[in-house]
């Protein structure tokens, strides 16, 4: 016949076991009601970037400011997967992107591209308009104007030339990435210049 201590354990397995299985049979079973995670979609600025097209390498020194030279080789140094002929590409994108849907008042596209400050400075600008502003014509000429590394932050400044309907037009926007992080995208987190509102 068991001791008392040995039934005492027995009773004790036997309770953890009906707790156990309790808790798997209340917390462990999915409903079908479960949130599911939606896979961010990678902005051309994604690094490396999976739909920008790279700057033929004949354009890339063209269109790199030699004052950003040591920032990008510092970016690249951090992270390996840094190309610029592909991120002034990608810049392209993203600009004639970020455009098109604050021209549109497109909201869903903006948000995942722009800094928080950024976004709400385009949501104003979108909520405050009382007709469409012009439309992009053509992207004539992008260059890297600006790089640094400050520990893990990455921040690139590109100038962008444009012709809105009959003017053109200079913007200089910086975009910001964590070399370190796992997200591989860029975003716009200041822009500057003279973007038709």
């Amino acid at each position: 016949m068991p001791d008392s201590q040995t039934l005492g354990l027995f009773i004790a397995a036997t309770l953890a076991g009906v707790v156990c299985f309790r808790l798997y049979w209340i917390l462990g079973r999915r409903t079908g009601h479960e949130p599911t995670e939606q896979p961010k979609q990678p902005s051309p600025l994604a690094a490396p970037p999976s739909v920008a097209q790279p700057v033929p390498a004949a354009d890339v020194a063209e269109a790199v400011r030699p004052n950003a030279g040591k920032g990008l080789m510092d970016i690249q140094l951090a992270d390996r997967s840094f190309d610029a002929a592909r991120f002034v590409g990608g810049a392209q994108q993203a600009y004639t992107m970020i455009i098109d849907a604050f021209a549109k008042g497109d909201r869903e596209t903006l948000r995942p591209l722009l800094a928080p400050d950024v976004m709400a400075a385009f949501d104003s600008a979108i909520e405050g308009r009382s007709e469409p502003p012009p439309a992009l014509t053509k992207l004539l000429d992008a260059k890297i104007v600006g790089a640094t590394l400050d520990g893990r932050q990455a921040e690139i400044t590109v100038a962008f030339t444009a012709q809105f309907d009959a003017a053109p037009v200079t913007d200089v926007w910086t975009f910001s990435r964590d070399v370190k992080s796992r997200d591989p995208n860029w975003l716009l987190i200041t822009t500057a210049g003279d973007m038709p509102e």
